[in-house]
C-alpha cells in the first residue's frame, strides 16, 4: 500500500537537481555534457582544509556533536560576521546546521505558522516556496525583470505587505539572477520595514564572498531592524565546501534556541568531521576565497560576452554569484528540425540539453518564465564549448 503525505505531494522536485541528473543520465550513456545547471564550484576543497579535516579523524572528532554545533565554531563564526560583516552575534545565537538549506528551512519552520505571508522577491532559488509550503505559509511573490536588474524597489516591498506578512526573504548575491544590492538600496528596503515591526527578515548571504562589487553589505548590518533579522551562509560556496554540508543560522536569541530545538529532533548536530573543515575554513587564510573569487570574475565577464553575442537574447551584468540569467523569450515560436515547436523555457532548456549537450535551467523554475539559468561554475574552456554549441543549436530554429 502506498500512502504519502499531501505535505509532501504538494511539494515539487528541484528543477536544478533534476536537470544535473538528466545531464548525468546522457552521460552515462556516452554523450559529451556540459552541466550548465547545477550551483557548485569546481574548484576542490583547499588544502589546510582537508588537513583540518585529517586531523580532527586522527584526534577521534567522531562522536555526537552539540546540537546548535560546535563552540569553537559558533565562535569562529561569530567573530568572522563581527570583522567582516560588522554585526554581533554571540556563539550562543548560532545554529549550525547539515548546509545553508536545513538552516533556511529550520528558520522558516520555526517562525512560519499556517497562513502567515512571506514575501519571496523573484526570480528566487527554487527552494524557497516549497519551505515556505512546507510550513503551511503563503508565498507572496514579488517580480524583478532583467529591466531592473532583478531587484525589487522599496514600492514594490511597501505594496506586498499585509496584515499576514511574517517574513521577508532576501538573497544577495543572488541565485538565480546574480544581481547583489547596494547598500543604499537595502536601506531604501529597510526604510519601508521600520514601519512594520512585527516583519522578520530573513537574508540568504551564501554568495557573500563570490561577489565582483568590492563591497558587500549584509541586512544585519542596519541598526534599524538588526533585532529581527537572521542571516544564513555556510562553507559550501566560498570555500568550495559543497559536500561537506555546513551552514548555519546566526538569529535573535529566542529563534536561535528554537531552531537548536527543532534540529534536536530531526537530525541533531551536523558532520562533527566537517565543523571541525569548517573552523579552519574561517579561522584560516582567505587567499583561497579571493583566488576563486578571481576566477569567478573572469568567467563572469566571458560568459556575459558571449552570451551577448546570442542574437535575441537580453543578458544583464551579474555582480555576484555564479549565474547568468539571460532572457531568451525571442526562441519561442521556433521550430526544431524535428518539427517540435519551443513554446516555453521549459522547451529551450530540454531542447538545449539534447541538442546542443548543455544543461541549463529553465527561469520558469525560479517563477521567472521566458529565462533561463547558466551556472559558469565551470572552466572558461567549458564555457567557451557551451557557447559555441548553444549559438549552433539555436541557428537551426526556424
Amino acid at each position: 500500500m502506498e500512502h504519502i503525505s499531501q505535505r509532501v505531494q504538494s511539494l515539487a522536485p528541484s528543477a536544478t537537481l533534476a536537470m544535473s541528473q538528466k545531464s548525468a543520465e546522457l552521460k552515462a550513456q556516452g554523450a559529451d555534457m556540459i552541466n550548465m545547471s547545477v550551483g557548485e564550484p569546481d574548484f576542490n576543497t583547499p588544502d589546510h582544509i582537508k588537513e583540518a579535516a585529517h586531523k580532527a579523524i586522527d584526534e577521534n572528532y567522531t562522536r555526537y556533536s552539540p546540537v546548535p554545533g560546535y563552540m569553537d565554531l559558533r565562535k569562529a563564526i561569530s567573530r568572522k560576521l563581527k570583522e567582516e560583516n560588522g554585526v554581533e552575534y554571540a556563539p550562543e545565537q548560532i545554529v549550525v546546521s547539515n548546509g545553508a538549506k536545513q538552516a533556511l528551512c529550520n528558520v522558516i519552520l520555526s517562525t512560519i505558522n499556517p497562513g502567515d505571508e512571506v514575501i519571496i522577491p523573484v526570480p528566487a532559488w527554487v527552494s524557497y516556496m516549497e519551505m515556505v509550503k512546507l510550513a503551511e505559509g503563503k508565498s507572496v511573490i514579488v517580480p524583478a525583470t532583467i529591466e531592473q536588474d532583478f531587484k525589487i524597489t522599496p514600492e514594490q516591498l511597501r505594496a506586498a505587505i499585509t496584515p499576514a506578512t511574517r517574513m521577508l526573504m532576501l538573497c544577495s548575491p543572488s541565485n538565480p539572477t546574480g544581481s547583489v544590492y547596494s547598500k543604499q538600496e537595502l536601506q531604501a528596503l529597510v526604510d519601508v520595514l521600520v514601519d512594520y515591526p512585527d516583519i522578520m527578515i530573513l537574508s540568504d548571504e551564501i554568495y557573500e564572498h563570490i561577489n565582483f562589487t568590492g563591497s558587500f553589505t549584509s541586512m544585519a548590518s542596519f541598526p534599524e531592524t538588526a533585532a529581527r533579522t537572521v542571516i544564513v551562509n555556510g562553507v559550501s560556496k566560498a570555500y568550495a565546501m559543497t559536500g561537506w554540508r555546513i551552514g548555519f543560522c546566526a538569529a535573535p536569541l529566542w529563534l536561535a534556541k528554537a531552531c537548536t530545538k527543532l534540529q534536536g529532533q530531526y537530525t541533531s548536530g551536523p558532520c562533527s568531521i566537517s565543523q571541525k573543515a569548517a573552523e579552519a575554513a574561517y579561522n584560516g587564510s582567505q587567499e583561497c576565497v579571493h583566488e576563486m573569487n578571481r576566477a569567478f570574475e573572469r568567467r563572469r565577464n566571458l560568459i556575459v560576452e558571449l552570451a551577448r553575442q546570442i542574437p535575441g537574447w537580453k543578458v544583464n551584468d551579474p555582480q555576484g554569484a555564479f549565474y547568468l540569467f539571460p532572457e531568451v523569450s525571442a526562441y519561442f515560436g521556433k521550430q526544431c528540425l524535428c518539427g517540435k515547436t519551443i513554446e516555453t523555457d521549459a522547451d529551450l532548456a530540454m531542447y538545449l540539453l539534447e541538442r546542443a549537450h548543455v544543461a541549463t535551467v529553465a527561469g520558469s523554475a525560479f517563477c521567472m518564465a521566458g529565462y533561463l539559468r547558466l551556472s559558469y561554475a565551470t572552466s572558461d574552456e567549458k564555457i567557451r564549448e557551451a557557447f559555441k554549441r548553444i549559438s549552433a543549436a539555436l541557428a537551426e530554429l526556424k
